[in-house]
């Protein structure tokens, strides 16, 4: 699968699988405690027609890290345009 992220806001990204939108990833909690990263499809279909590694329409991760670790590594592209390594927020 090939993924990019494309940053609209700090903590918030369009999940973008083969140039189309099919998701987002925002992060929620306190900036510095209990901070969360959620991933989640656009649309709920059936378990079969999701697309890999989604076996639910959301999953949860302590870090933006993992949550990118866990979709492959995907292309991060910040709000001005450049090229961004996944970071701690």
């Amino acid at each position: 699968m090939t993924y990019c992220l494309i940053q609209l806001a700090p903590g918030a990204y369009d999940l973008l699988l083969h140039g189309k939108i099919m998701g987002s990833v925002v992060r929620s909690g306190e900036r510095s405690n209990n901070t969360f990263w959620t991933a989640e499809l656009l649309e709920d279909g059936p378990p079969n027609q999701r697309p890999a590694p989604f076996a639910a329409i959301e999953h949860t991760f302590v870090t933006l890290e993992a949550l990118c670790e866990w979709l492959g590594h995907p292309k991060v592209i910040s709000n001005s345009g450049r090229s961004a390594v996944a970071r701690r927020a």
